[in-house]
Protein backbone atom coordinates (compact mmCIF):
# COMPACT_ATOMS: atom_id res chain seq x y z
CA UNK A 1 0.00 0.00 0.00
CA UNK A 2 2.79 2.77 1.01
CA UNK A 3 4.30 1.76 -2.51
CA UNK A 4 1.23 2.88 -4.37
CA UNK A 5 0.76 5.63 -2.61
CA UNK A 6 4.79 6.84 -3.54
CA UNK A 7 4.09 5.30 -7.00
CA UNK A 8 1.01 7.69 -7.21
CA UNK A 9 3.06 10.48 -5.67
CA UNK A 10 6.01 10.21 -8.13
CA UNK A 11 3.32 10.03 -11.14
CA UNK A 12 1.59 13.26 -9.87
CA UNK A 13 4.80 15.12 -9.55
CA UNK A 14 6.23 14.69 -12.45
CA UNK A 15 6.72 16.31 -15.75
CA UNK A 16 3.96 14.05 -17.00
CA UNK A 17 1.14 16.38 -18.99
CA UNK A 18 -2.02 16.40 -16.60
CA UNK A 19 -4.07 14.78 -19.72
CA UNK A 20 -1.83 12.50 -20.01
CA UNK A 21 -2.23 10.85 -16.88
CA UNK A 22 -5.99 11.43 -17.12
CA UNK A 23 -6.57 9.78 -20.27
CA UNK A 24 -4.14 7.13 -18.94
CA UNK A 25 -6.66 6.62 -15.63
CA UNK A 26 -9.81 6.81 -17.69
CA UNK A 27 -8.58 3.87 -20.16
CA UNK A 28 -7.60 1.75 -17.21
CA UNK A 29 -10.91 2.23 -16.10
CA UNK A 30 -12.86 0.59 -18.86
CA UNK A 31 -9.82 -2.34 -18.77
CA UNK A 32 -10.08 -2.56 -15.38
CA UNK A 33 -13.97 -2.41 -15.19
CA UNK A 34 -14.70 -4.92 -17.15
CA UNK A 35 -13.97 -8.57 -17.49
CA UNK A 36 -10.26 -9.01 -19.05
CA UNK A 37 -10.68 -11.53 -21.92
CA UNK A 38 -13.29 -8.84 -23.95
CA UNK A 39 -12.70 -7.57 -27.10
CA UNK A 40 -12.89 -4.36 -26.50
CA UNK A 41 -10.24 -4.69 -24.08
CA UNK A 42 -8.04 -5.43 -27.27
CA UNK A 43 -9.10 -2.02 -28.43
CA UNK A 44 -8.55 -0.64 -25.31
CA UNK A 45 -4.31 -1.84 -25.37
CA UNK A 46 -3.62 -0.86 -28.86
CA UNK A 47 -4.89 2.60 -27.89
CA UNK A 48 -2.30 2.75 -24.75
CA UNK A 49 0.46 1.67 -26.98
CA UNK A 50 -1.02 4.20 -29.90
CA UNK A 51 -2.09 7.54 -28.40
CA UNK A 52 0.39 8.90 -25.83
CA UNK A 53 -0.33 8.52 -22.21
CA UNK A 54 1.25 7.99 -19.44
CA UNK A 55 2.09 4.15 -18.67
CA UNK A 56 2.34 4.00 -15.03
CA UNK A 57 -0.82 5.98 -14.53
CA UNK A 58 -2.59 3.04 -16.95
CA UNK A 59 -1.26 0.42 -14.90
CA UNK A 60 -2.08 1.59 -11.11
CA UNK A 61 -5.42 2.88 -12.50
CA UNK A 62 -5.70 -0.78 -14.07
CA UNK A 63 -4.96 -1.82 -10.58
CA UNK A 64 -7.40 0.19 -8.26
CA UNK A 65 -10.22 0.17 -10.96
CA UNK A 66 -9.61 -4.09 -11.12
CA UNK A 67 -10.25 -3.77 -7.65
CA UNK A 68 -13.60 -1.20 -7.25
CA UNK A 69 -14.63 -3.68 -10.13
CA UNK A 70 -14.55 -6.69 -8.12
CA UNK A 71 -17.03 -5.02 -5.28
CA UNK A 72 -19.59 -3.23 -8.44
CA UNK A 73 -19.65 -6.76 -10.35
CA UNK A 74 -22.94 -6.66 -8.76
CA UNK A 75 -24.22 -3.62 -9.97
CA UNK A 76 -22.63 -4.19 -13.10
CA UNK A 77 -24.89 -7.57 -13.30
CA UNK A 78 -27.87 -5.69 -13.02
CA UNK A 79 -27.31 -2.72 -15.16
CA UNK A 80 -25.99 -5.20 -17.61
CA UNK A 81 -29.36 -7.10 -17.48
CA UNK A 82 -31.51 -4.33 -17.86
CA UNK A 83 -29.96 -3.10 -21.01
CA UNK A 84 -30.16 -6.25 -22.27
CA UNK A 85 -33.52 -6.83 -21.85
CA UNK A 86 -34.85 -4.03 -22.51
CA UNK A 87 -37.65 -4.90 -25.32
CA UNK A 88 -36.52 -1.60 -27.45
CA UNK A 89 -33.28 -3.05 -27.72
CA UNK A 90 -33.89 -6.75 -28.46
CA UNK A 91 -33.95 -6.87 -32.23
CA UNK A 92 -30.49 -4.80 -32.01
CA UNK A 93 -29.05 -7.42 -29.30
CA UNK A 94 -30.43 -10.90 -31.40
CA UNK A 95 -28.70 -9.13 -35.14
CA UNK A 96 -25.41 -8.38 -33.41
CA UNK A 97 -25.37 -11.71 -31.49
CA UNK A 98 -25.40 -13.14 -35.13
CA UNK A 99 -22.10 -11.56 -36.11
CA UNK A 100 -19.45 -13.52 -34.68
CA UNK A 101 -17.50 -10.66 -34.29
CA UNK A 102 -20.02 -9.22 -31.57
CA UNK A 103 -20.38 -12.82 -29.88
CA UNK A 104 -16.13 -12.61 -29.28
CA UNK A 105 -17.08 -9.76 -27.90
CA UNK A 106 -19.14 -11.36 -25.20
CA UNK A 107 -21.64 -8.21 -25.13
CA UNK A 108 -24.30 -11.34 -24.35
CA UNK A 109 -22.70 -11.13 -21.01
CA UNK A 110 -24.69 -8.99 -18.16
CA UNK A 111 -21.31 -8.26 -16.20
CA UNK A 112 -19.46 -7.38 -19.53
CA UNK A 113 -22.38 -5.22 -20.81
CA UNK A 114 -22.89 -3.48 -17.08
CA UNK A 115 -19.46 -2.51 -16.63
CA UNK A 116 -18.71 -1.36 -20.00
CA UNK A 117 -21.80 1.02 -20.18
CA UNK A 118 -20.72 2.18 -16.41
CA UNK A 119 -17.53 2.68 -17.79
CA UNK A 120 -18.65 4.36 -20.74
CA UNK A 121 -20.89 6.99 -18.95
CA UNK A 122 -18.29 7.43 -16.37
CA UNK A 123 -15.33 7.86 -19.08
CA UNK A 124 -15.95 11.80 -19.77
CA UNK A 125 -16.66 13.28 -16.58
CA UNK A 126 -13.67 11.48 -14.98
CA UNK A 127 -11.29 12.58 -17.76
CA UNK A 128 -12.40 16.11 -16.77
CA UNK A 129 -12.14 15.50 -12.88
CA UNK A 130 -8.78 13.62 -12.88
CA UNK A 131 -7.30 16.43 -15.22
CA UNK A 132 -8.60 19.44 -12.44
CA UNK A 133 -7.93 17.38 -9.68
CA UNK A 134 -4.53 17.09 -11.06
CA UNK A 135 -4.10 20.45 -12.03
CA UNK A 136 -4.93 21.77 -8.82
CA UNK A 137 -2.87 19.47 -7.04
CA UNK A 138 0.51 20.48 -9.04
CA UNK A 139 -0.49 24.37 -8.61
CA UNK A 140 -1.60 24.76 -4.82
CA UNK A 141 -0.49 21.63 -3.08
CA UNK A 142 2.81 20.27 -4.55
CA UNK A 143 4.12 24.66 -4.21
CA UNK A 144 2.79 24.60 -0.49
CA UNK A 145 4.66 21.66 -0.29
CA UNK A 146 8.12 22.79 -1.90
CA UNK A 147 8.29 26.29 -0.06
CA UNK A 148 7.74 24.34 3.04
CA UNK A 149 11.02 25.07 5.54
CA UNK A 150 10.71 20.51 5.99
CA UNK A 151 11.02 20.26 2.65
CA UNK A 152 13.92 23.21 2.15
CA UNK A 153 16.04 21.23 4.87
CA UNK A 154 15.25 17.91 2.98
CA UNK A 155 16.56 19.46 -0.22
CA UNK A 156 19.49 20.64 1.88
CA UNK A 157 20.36 16.94 3.06
CA UNK A 158 22.37 14.58 1.02
CA UNK A 159 19.56 11.67 0.94
CA UNK A 160 18.06 14.18 -1.41
CA UNK A 161 21.16 14.01 -3.38
CA UNK A 162 21.15 10.69 -3.68
CA UNK A 163 17.25 10.38 -4.30
CA UNK A 164 18.12 12.79 -7.58
CA UNK A 165 20.70 10.60 -8.40
CA UNK A 166 18.72 7.59 -8.14
CA UNK A 167 15.61 9.17 -9.89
Amino acid sequence: MIQLVANLLKLLNSEAEPAQISLALCLSMVLGFTPLFSLHNLIILFAVCVVKVNLSAFLLGWAVFSGIAWLGDPLFHGLGNWVLTLPALEGLWTALYNISLFRLARFNNTVVMGSLVTALVLFVPLLLVFNRLITAYRDNLLAMVNKSRLMQIFKASKIYDVYKALA
